[in-house]
């Protein structure tokens, strides 16, 4: 069995979602014996559609236009068993790229007009590929792929064998959905392992593929915070690690959705404990984090009993952990109180990143 699975994500590593979900997808083909060719569309020259009819009357099957399109991935397309479609979501459809691809695919129809039922359609000039949908998305509802989706059947019909769609997916950056999100990984193996042995996928794998990450006002909180400190900084996202920036957040809501987000569990490796804090300033307000099992939870109100309790400004507190004050030198001078057990208060910054 020959794959081709056909990659427009601008991005790479750890900021492409897509590359994420496609190499366990990959990785289950190959698995299950099928010969897979990556193509990263990045990469190529695909020039855009003429709509000269070239192909259609003076070379029938092959295009005018003398790039990576016509001489390398035409070709391996016509070859293929399945082709997959990997795109993140732009404008609620494929990107750019992606769709440029399609539109060069148009060689592999010839002209002529012809009806099955209430639909006019153009016949193949041969051998077609069947097709998968592999996109992902920033937005938590499964609705913002209705218009891919429509489009996609509409001009693949009986030949699409497999839609995967991921929203939510930049919750998969996240360290507070590391189970779900491995979760989510081994099922995209499964279901390339799944498309190989008999091209379909069952329900219940795309329901692990699928699977709600987390709820939309931690998930809003965290990315606006996010894009806040961006804009403030005039940096883009991915330079806010390089730059050692965290999010600010504006509310306690944020504040109690970021720091979890931040934690880093092998730091604090077989610590049991319960901080509190008591804000005031701009924000008012008292919340308590847990930490037991390597798990940071955050809860709203005051705790019950803790270890160490935090007074501060809001504002204050925010200096510190975004890295724009001396969390030291502001206790010293008497920018906020702590009680308790301090050496929580002197391990935070190992435990958070």
């Amino acid at each position: 069995m020959k794959v081709l699975a056909i990659n427009s994500s601008p991005r790479t590593g750890g900021e492409s979602k897509t590359e994420l979900l496609l190499t366990p997808l990959v990785k289950g083909l190959a698995d299950a014996g099928a010969q897979v060719d990556v193509v990263e569309l990045r990469k190529k020259k695909v020039n855009p559609c003429a709509g000269c009819f070239t192909c259609w009357t003076k070379t029938p099957g092959q295009c005018v236009h003398h790039d990576d399109m016509s001489r390398e991935l035409f070709p391996q397309f016509l070859a293929a068993d399945l082709v997959i479609l990997a795109s993140p979501l732009y404008h609620y459809s494929l990107n750019a790229v992606m769709k440029a691809f399609i539109e060069r695919t148009l060689p592999a129809i010839e002209p002529f007009m012809v009806r099955k039922g209430s639909r006019t359609s153009h016949p193949l000039r041969g051998r077609h590929p069947a097709m998968a949908i592999l996109s992902v998305a920033g937005f938590p509802e499964m609705s913002v792929f209705d218009q891919l989706s429509s489009y996609i059947r509409f001009i693949y019909g009986p030949g699409l064998v497999a839609e995967i769609y991921r929203p939510g997916a930049e919750w998969l950056a996240s360290t507070l959905v590391e189970g779900l999100k491995e979760d989510v990984l081994g099922a995209m193996e499964q279901a390339g392992r799944e498309l190989a042995q008999g091209m379909k996928i069952r329900p219940e794998t795309m329901a692990r593929i699928t699977q709600p990450l987390g709820d939309f006002d931690t998930l809003a909180e965290m990315a606006n915070a996010m894009w806040e400190t961006c804009i403030q900084h005039k940096i883009l996202p991915r330079e806010m690690e390089e730059k050692g920036l965290a999010p600010r957040p504006k509310s306690l809501a944020g504040f109690m959705a970021l720091l979890p987000a931040g934690f880093k569990p092998q730091a604090a490796a077989g610590v049991e404990c319960t901080w509190a804090f008591d804000f005031s300033g701009q924000v008012e307000g008292s919340c308590h984090f847990v930490l037991k099992d390597g798990r940071l939870t955050a809860y709203q109100g005051p705790a019950e009993k803790a270890d160490l309790t935090i007074a501060a400004p809001f504002e204050v507190w925010l200096d510190i952990i975004t890295g724009q004050a001396d969390g030291g030198q502001m206790f010293m001078e008497g920018k906020y109180q702590a009680s308790g057990d301090l050496n929580i208060l002197l391990k935070m910054k190992e435990w958070f990143g």
